[in-house]
């Protein structure tokens, strides 16, 4: 495909998506529509559509409109050094040349005080109530944040450091051409600087070497007081990447439960490839091994910490959605406590920015939980060159 072709198929899927559709179901159905499409293609076109999502509006207020081809143009007047002759050309699959009133308005906006860049300083390119809700919790920062979050996140490894150093992990990456860096977020923390769409694919990783995660994600495990537990339920586990890092962090038996038996299918193949043991657990079975020195929950959240990866999330959560969230955090943690052993822990985490889903939560528990208090608390957010997450450590008294 030509550069302007996949310009074309962006339009195509934000079109769609701008209608209602999720974005990850717009791409799937084009990949499939489009068999001549290669992986570099496919690649490519994803990077367009969620670029223009995460400066969805600041995109649509260059090009006029909220429509795929209009904040395409936003998009390739920040970011692509090919320019417009070359992408809006009309030939073979490019779209079309720019009409009149398109060069019209292009023309205002590059010779105004407010140019393409102060537009995407001024801008936010979130919802307004979300606007609102990282001012409050942010507020030194919030502007900063913000400006992160249009932003492509890092790609981050974990190293297994049962069956490597970090330095070996590095080595191993060289050597298939994937460059990694030390990360002084966590310990065995790499940033893929070059080649990171390589790793699903590479020996280090098949090899359980080193496993996909964020280094702020790591550096919540690592604020867990593993050192005082034998036994760790992951309350929410999911994917089970947290269950993992636990297990390279411990010796402590490790646990994993999700309301969903589905979304734990791949722990068992994912732990096989570290060499290590986690124990899935339904919902019914939580009794036969309750109760646990430390019970992890990661709660289900809005994802504002993980919007750069997700850029289609932040404009499809509603405040209704929002206020559902909240009260499911707080059922899971008044769940969760009744697992925890005396003079046990119980860690409350989310991928939130968002003051309401993390301190407001613990707040709003230990009011009604006296019996615990809280240990330690950490916030990270995408200032800090990391997604964002929030983790308390509260203790239940003897």
């Amino acid at each position: 495909m030509t550069p302007g072709a996949r310009i074309s198929a962006a339009i195509e899927c934000l079109d769609l998506i701008f209608d209602g559709m999720p974005a990850e179901k717009a791409l799937t159905g084009w990949a499939r529509r489009s068999r001549f499409a290669g992986s570099k293609d496919r690649n490519a076109v994803r990077d367009h559509v969620f670029d223009a999502l995460r400066r969805r509006d600041t995109c649509a207020t260059i090009g006029g409109e909220l429509t795929g081809r209009s904040v395409m143009i936003g998009l390739v007047l920040f970011h692509d050094d090919l320019g417009f002759d070359a992408l809006f050309n009309g030939v073979g699959h490019a779209p079309d040349e720019l009409n009149e009133e398109e060069k019209s308005r292009l023309s205002k906006v590059l010779s105004s005080e407010v140019n393409a860049a102060g537009g995407a300083s001024t801008s936010w390119d979130l919802q307004d109530w979300c606007c609102d809700k990282l001012s409050s919790s942010h507020p030194q920062n919030a502007r900063h944040i913000a400006e992160a979050l249009k932003s492509r996140a890092p790609v981050d490894v974990r190293v297994n450091l049962r069956r490597s150093t970090v330095s070996q992990a590095q080595e191993q990456l060289h050597a298939e051409a994937i460059e990694a860096e030390t990360c002084s977020l966590a310990p065995a923390a790499l940033r893929l600087k070059q080649n990171a769409r390589k790793i699903a694919r590479s020996q280090t990783y098949l090899d359980g070497i080193i496993e996909l995660q964020d280094a702020g994600s790591q550096a919540l495990v690592g604020a867990l007081p593993l050192d005082d537990c034998k036994t760790v339920l992951d309350y929410c586990a999911g994917g089970g990447g947290k269950s993992l890092a636990i297990c390279d962090l411990s010796d402590a038996q490790v646990f994993a439960h999700d309301i969903s038996v589905a979304r734990m299918a791949d722990i068992p193949k994912r732990a096989e490839r570290a060499g290590v043991s986690i124990t899935c657990l339904a919902s019914e079975d939580l009794p036969k091994h309750a109760p646990f020195d430390l019970v992890l929950c990661d709660a289900p959240c809005s994802g504002s910490g993980s919007w750069r990866r997700s850029p289609d999330a932040k404009w499809r959560i509603t405040p209704e959605k929002f206020n559902e969230l909240l009260g499911l955090q707080f059922e899971i943690l008044c769940k969760a406590q009744k697992l925890v052993v005396p003079m046990g822990y119980l860690a409350y985490a989310t991928c939130s920015l968002f003051a309401e889903e993390n301190e407001y939560q613990v707040r709003r528990f230990l009011e009604k939980h006296p019996n615990f208090e809280r240990k330690s608390q950490h916030n990270w957010t995408p200032a800090d060159e990391c997604d964002g997450f929030f983790v308390c450590v509260m203790q239940l008294k003897a």
